[in-house]
């Protein structure tokens, strides 16, 4: 059996790299359910065998670069993988109805892809019902997976991007009263006729 080279540092998006050095590089392909983890074995596009060992409660994202002990670099492809894709109903939803189905889901603790257009989450037939039932497009697809790794991961990522102050605004004054978020669906009236092509 070849030996297994360390790795137990993690440079994010590869930053401070000359491009001309992160195409030659090996690369790893590893779908979400690997990258969540902060310690694993892989295999990278030149052979070499991987133990991956790095601090509690990273996050590998792809575009990263792991540098292995002997100072190698190796970069990290976010795998393809089963997702289901949640969009508004163009003719008779909003983009809003993203917001509702991102509280929606994260009131179920689902990790979640969040994008300007449409959201991103692993494959539940339970969840997609209810999301088609708020009248939303949800679609099978083979896509890079790359959720919001949540306010308490360091730096929203699972690592120091330098910018932690960018991702808390900045607060608001509210005089003594409390702040709340409230969304429901009665908030927002949805009618649908006869064209809408929605799966219900």
């Amino acid at each position: 059996m070849r030996d297994m080279l360390t790795v137990n540092k993690l440079l994010p998006q590869g930053q401070g790299l000359a491009q001309v050095l992160l195409k030659r590089a090996p690369s790893i392909e590893i779908d979400w359910d690997v990258r969540q983890k902060s310690r694993f074995d892989a295999t990278d596009s030149s052979g070499r065998h991987l133990g991956v060992f790095l601090p509690r409660g990273t996050l590998v994202r792809g575009g990263d670069v792991l540098v292995a002990e002997d100072g190698s670099m190796v970069r990290v492809i976010a795998a393809p993988q089963p997702v289901l894709v949640v969009r508004p109903c163009s003719t008779h939803g909003t983009p809003f109805d993203l917001v509702r189905a991102a509280y929606h889901l994260g009131n179920r603790h689902v990790p979640l892809e969040l994008q300007p257009d449409h959201l991103k989450f692993e494959p539940d037939h339970v969840l997609a019902d209810m999301l088609r039932q708020m009248h939303l497009i949800v679609t099978e697809a083979s896509a890079a997976f790359e959720p919001e790794g949540g306010a308490y991961a360091a730096g929203g990522h699972g690592h120091d991007h330098g910018h932690e102050q960018a991702h808390a605004p900045a607060p608001i004054p509210t005089r003594g009263r409390p702040i709340g978020i409230a969304v429901r669906a009665a908030d927002v009236p949805h009618v649908h006729g006869p064209g809408c092509g929605h799966d219900h």
